[in-house]
């Protein structure tokens, strides 16, 4: 990201050799399989038109994308060798390497991503992200020029692994709907590392090695062996049995911590930064008792985040207190953070008038949670919004789709939800606070209700500003803003680790986790 704020980012082929030399150095075998487990099933394989790390992990190894990125936020060539961002943003030029193929050996050129960026912005649900381009020219096959109707400094971020896999336009430009293409889970014709041999639902995703991808001498496994296991304790005996190599978006502290004490294995949180998950206690900020800013931070005021870390998550979650993660550059933590203090919120409650009864409550709410991981954060809030009054049930759900029906039109108080920032704020943190994005049924919108003039402005300066110091000013101001509303009290990062076996060499724990390539992981003698 720093990189890419400048108004000429050219990352030349001597980066490549870098990296290349650094992996050289580890001695990488080449060979073997990598057993993988996936915690949840993928509907497809295809990420132009899907999101979700259930896709994005194989989907980044069946297509390649324009960019990578490093741990440090910096991109890298992919399929793109060199770009140009024109001086006034309004274009980038995207040069492409000349010795790729797809899977069936056809040539990847410019009409592939021009074809790409099209389905993606037609089909994927993260619409912000190529909303400013107006066109992809073609000048050549090796040459992708991407025209923008403003400049769109989440643009580069978005040409990467989990976001903008490039697909064939002799295969997906058939007429079918992308959405439902049978390709996109059988006999898929990639661009990435690895090609499909088998997705079994439900079983396994069995991927081999590509012997005609574009990296000379990668990927350095033969196969990869994705096993789909639901069961987070299934999980965890076959890493510690060794029978599984490698899992990620591991989320469940009992397990986490331990696998931490077994000695063939490193759990790590990092590889999450632009993933971005957080989890927040969201607020109605249209209608009942929530709708009083003095209600919420009544709330956020009876809420120990400390016990939330250390109680419930073990202490392996980090604190976290706005709507931008805290690993992305854009992060500011000058805000108000709501450390508990129950005297402060029982005289919030008492100057606004919400009066006790004679059983000591002052009214009722109720909290929603949409998955299982989430109940115990509910039922905490029960117990500690009791000490200042507020009576609150809370409320299950049978499964996610009935949660996020309620939760998208409306029909709640409060509700505990994990939400992913996807890199930049403009792509997975504007969704939340747009008041144009308040859209009845759609789930990850602004289902708070929410609505600021300025907040809108900030986002919309922040999202074309080019400058990375005064972008940063502008997303400080917002953070300070709706923190002090509060449509929602964010309380920590999601503790997502990578659990792997200590004979995997370079385990994927950038900044996109397993939602990127995974060509450079070798297994260890």
């Amino acid at each position: 990201m720093r990189t890419l704020l400048k108004q000429l980012a050219v990352a030349s082929a001597t980066a490549v050799m870098l990296a290349t030399s650094a992996v050289a150095a580890d001695e990488p075998t080449k060979g073997g399989t990598l057993v993988f487990s996936l915690a949840q099933q993928p509907r497809h394989l295809n990420p132009a038109v899907q999101s979700g790390t259930a896709t994005g992990a194989p989907g980044a190894q069946l297509f390649a994308a324009p960019l990578r990125y490093d741990e440090d936020w910096t991109p890298q060539p992919y399929l793109a060798e060199s770009w140009e961002i024109a001086e006034d943003g309004l274009s980038v030029t995207l040069n492409l390497v000349k010795n790729a193929v797809f899977h069936d050996g056809q040539p990847i050129t410019s009409e592939d991503v021009a074809f790409s960026v099209k389905t993606i912005q037609e089909n994927h649900p993260f619409k912000t992200m190529f909303a400013p381009v107006t066109e992809v020219q073609t000048p050549d096959a090796h040459t992708a020029i991407l025209k923008l109707s403003k400049p769109h400094p989440a643009l580069m971020l978005a040409m990467s692994s989990q976001l903008m896999p490039i697909i064939p336009k002799h295969v997906y430009g058939d007429g079918q709907d992308p959405k439902a293409h049978p390709q996109n889970s059988d006999d898929v014709v990639g661009s990435g590392p690895f090609k499909l041999v088998e997705f079994k639902r439900d079983e396994h995703i069995i991927l081999e090695r590509f012997d005609d991808f574009f990296m000379e001498g990668r990927p350095y496994l033969d196969k990869m062996v994705m096993r789909i296991i639901k069961d987070p304790s299934a999980r965890a005996i076959g890493l510690e049995n060794g029978e599984i190599h490698l899992s990620t978006f591991e989320v469940v502290a009992r397990d986490i911590k331990r696998l931490q004490k077994v000695d063939s294995l490193t759990a790590t949180p990092d590889g999450y930064a632009a993933i971005g998950p957080l989890d927040w206690l969201a607020f109605n900020t249209a209608s009942g008792n929530t709708a009083d800013v003095n209600v919420r931070k009544a709330i956020a005021y009876a809420i120990d985040r400390d016990f939330i870390l250390n109680a419930i998550h073990l202490g392996i979650a980090d604190e976290a207190s706005t709507g931008i993660h805290p690993g992305s550059p854009l992060y500011s933590g000058d805000v108000e953070t709501y450390a508990l203090d129950l005297d402060k919120a029982n005289q919030l409650l008492d100057d606004a008038g919400y009066e006790k009864g004679d059983d000591g409550m002052r009214f009722k709410l109720s909290v929603d949670f949409g998955w299982p991981e989430m109940k115990p954060k509910a039922e905490y809030t029960k117990a500690a919004l009791k000490k200042i009054g507020i009576d609150v049930t809370v409320r299950s759900s049978p499964d996610f789709p009935s949660w996020a029906k309620r939760i998208s039109n409306y029909d709640f108080d409060m509700t505990w939800d994990t939400v992913f920032n996807w890199g930049d704020p403009v792509i997975g943190v504007h969704r939340t606070y747009q008041s144009s994005n308040i859209i009845p049924g759609v789930i990850w919108s602004n289902t708070q209700s929410y609505k600021n003039d300025r907040v809108d402005e900030l986002m919309e300066m922040a999202g074309v500003e080019t400058d990375e110091a005064k972008r940063a000013e502008l997303y400080a101001e917002f953070q300070k803003i709706v923190t002090d509303e509060l449509p929602l009290y964010t309380t920590n990062t999601l503790p997502y680790h990578t659990i792997y076996n200590n004979k995997v060499g370079n385990p994927p724990i950038g900044i996109w986790a397993s939602s990127s390539p995974m060509d450079l992981v070798y297994i260890k003698e």
